[in-house]
């Protein structure tokens, strides 16, 4: 058995961009990028998904487990995909199935951070200073041994006495011991989540250190028509 798995979660019903795993770029579904992405690190890589389409569309590149649309969150569909396994690996990566870019060098950063203790790790790469203000854009600050202090929408930190912390863009790739990931999905959702909207806080607020490794490669979540003409200029020019 494998000690790592590399699950992506594709919901259907996405809110603010309708069907997206399946928006085309560059004639090809998003969801297929992620996947053809995700291949070549060489990870062993299953997609969770409550969709027939998004499964007829990467079956032929890897494992794909259905899913009830009900779930609440990726991480509760990834979660469900684990439990039906036969094996259950003892570490986990939650990609998120929007993310078209994918680094080998990152996910061995974070399966090491796992191997070396950490119950829970993510990814965070700097921030250009025009998505300080930016709330789609979430910001993380780390305590001196690079463990998240806090996650926020707002600028983080602020820079009353000038910028002594290098402002950090969170990436929402997030690595897991599995029984960590379980033990996440049975905690109800917490003030600061719900006030933030970030799933992350959840974690922290029940105090379950996260790692956040430094990665300075180009990740582009797509949530937007904006996200999906900057992906199409990106692709382009690889």
């Amino acid at each position: 058995m494998e000690e790592i798995l590399v699950v992506v979660p594709a919901r259907l019903g996405s809110t603010r961009l309708k069907r997206k795993p399946l928006r085309e770029i560059k004639g090809k579904p998003l969801i297929r990028w992620v996947v053809e992405a995700l291949t070549k690190t060489g990870f062993r890589i299953l997609v969770a998904t409550d969709s027939e389409e998004i499964k007829k569309v990467v079956e032929d590149l890897t494992e794909v487990v259905l899913t009830p649309s009900e779930l609440p969150s990726g991480s509760d569909r990834v979660a469900y995909a684990l439990k039906g396994l036969k094996e259950i690996p003892p570490y986990v990566i939650n990609y998120q199935g929007d993310e078209p870019f994918a680094y080998r060098e990152d996910l061995l950063k974070l399966y090491k951070s796992l191997k070396e203790g950490s119950p829970a790790v993510t990814l965070a790469k700097p921030l250009e200073e025009k998505f300080l203000n930016d709330p789609n854009t979430v910001k993380v600050v780390t305590d001196l041994r690079g463990f998240a202090l806090y996650f926020s929408r707002s600028p983080l930190p602020y820079p009353r006495g000038g910028f002594h912390f290098k402002p950090l863009k969170h990436i929402g790739v997030y690595a897991f011991k599995t029984e960590t990931l379980f033990e996440f999905t049975k905690l109800k959702p917490t003030p600061l989540e719900l006030t933030e909207g970030l799933e992350q806080l959840r974690l922290l607020e029940n105090g379950i250190p996260v790692k956040v490794e430094l990665t300075e490669n180009y990740y582009h979540g797509v949530d937007t028509e904006e996200d999906l003409r900057e992906v199409e200029k990106k692709l382009n020019n690889l």
